[in-house]
């Protein structure tokens, strides 16, 4: 048993003022209390006072197969086994680092995430590293949207027999590519990828094996048959037209409505970094500077939308693993409270991914999922992108030295 206490504290949802102390034990959360409070006898402390305490974040779309260079996604599939794990593992070090603590890959090569987050689970894990959650190979048409990956499915017995196999590898997510993609030859970010019955026969097989959907959708018309077919989120939600990006106010009405997530994937950038080529021409053609990314992320915040965190990460040179705080910030920028914007990224973006009863807060009985930041992220979000210290299952993944660790029995 050993406490944590910070200057500051943000439950998941509100700010604990005065400070607070987090009593961890067996990698659970114990006790939250106000940082004058006794602690429990022999338990030891470490102390923040300059710092804010929150859970551990959570990147609700990433890619840990992606090196984080530019054409990332087509040096998928060449990659052999055992240097992809090597990419993945160094993903899953970076995210950690940077105070993630929580990772929904969105779309492995052939299992390959869905398989290192089984051995996580099993024990053989070495250093801490973030939980894992994975879709596999998204389903998507023949020759769409990442088609190298694996999960090219097209009609009534592909589709059904997709989804079985996401069953049986108890995958946390049925990902499918509702539109073309930026990344991907030879598709169209503005068509659909598959027919009106056969998106609703994806769906509602995967509700009937338990599990929740998630489409890829760029253009307008993938967005709204999504919506329609019942999907449980939307990942970009761009709804570019021909005129540019547009999402008129009864699709508004139906993304909130139907609590249909939303992660919009753009980041606070730096101007330092060029996107690739086909990103440029993607935001070019359909005018999606940043200031409109904002604005179309403000309205559908204001709508009452759910919003929640995700980078994308590990598909470009842009896209790098571990800058979810840029994800924050960008929906800051959008005019986004930066408490709702922290929530989106922690106790809003768990309830999401599935483990809202064990992730994403500061509570009894939670996973000791933490971060650490230098400053108050409430009232500068850049704060969140200025680790003091992670804690994954309880143990330190960063902070303290090796000497101050030894004093809380671990290496």
């Amino acid at each position: 048993m050993f406490a944590i206490k910070a200057g500051r504290a943000f439950d998941g949802e509100h700010l604990i003022a005065g400070g607070a102390a987090v009593v961890i034990d067996q990698g659970r959360i114990l006790d939250l209390r106000p940082a004058a409070a006794p602690l429990p006898p022999a338990c030891e402390v470490a102390e923040f006072p300059h710092a804010t305490v929150l859970p551990g974040l959570i990147d609700t779309h990433v890619h840990l197969g992606g090196d984080g260079r530019d054409g990332a996604l087509g040096r998928l599939a060449g990659y052999p086994d055992d240097e992809l794990a090597e990419v993945i593992d160094a993903a899953l070090r970076r995210h950690l680092a940077a105070g993630v603590t929580t990772v929904r890959d969105l779309g492995d090569r052939r299992w390959s995430v869905v398989l290192r987050r089984d051995r996580a689970a099993s024990g053989d894990v070495g250093a801490p590293v973030p939980t894992i959650l994975a879709s596999g190979p998204p389903i998507t048409s023949v020759r769409g949207h990442c088609w190298q990956m694996g999960g090219e499915a097209q009609s009534g017995a592909a589709l059904r027999a997709a989804i079985r196999e996401r069953a049986e590898r108890r995958v946390d997510v049925v990902k499918v590519m509702a539109s073309g993609g930026v990344l991907t030859a030879g598709t169209d970010v503005m068509s659909c990828q598959f027919s009106d019955d056969d998106l609703q026969l994806l769906v509602d097989e995967a509700h009937a094996a338990g599990l929740p959907v998630t489409a890829h959708a760029h253009g307008l018309p993938a967005v709204e048959q999504a919506v329609e077919a019942g999907v449980d989120g939307i990942e970009h939600c761009n709804c570019v037209t021909p005129a540019g990006a547009h999402i008129h106010d009864s699709l508004l009405q139906r993304l909130a409505e139907r609590d249909v997530a939303v992660c919009p994937t753009i980041l606070a950038r730096s101007t330092e970094v060029r996107p690739p080529a086909t990103v440029l021409a993607f935001t070019q053609r359909f005018g999606l500077t940043p200031e409109a990314a904002q604005a179309h992320v403000a309205r559908m915040h204001r709508a009452g939308t759910r919003i929640v965190t995700g980078t994308d990460g590990g598909i470009a040179t842009a896209k790098p693993h571990g800058i979810l705080h840029a994800a924050v910030s960008g929906l800051v920028a959008s005019g986004v409270c930066a408490d709702q914007a922290l929530a989106a990224a922690t106790s809003i973006a768990a309830q999401v991914c599935g483990v809202g009863s064990r992730k994403g807060r500061l509570r009894a009985g939670y996973d000791a999922d933490l971060l650490l930041v230098d400053g108050d992220p409430l009232s500068d979000i850049g704060a969140l992108g200025r680790p003091a210290a992670v804690l994954a299952g309880g143990r330190w993944a960063a902070g303290p030295s090796a000497a101050e660790r030894a004093c809380f029995g671990q290496p």
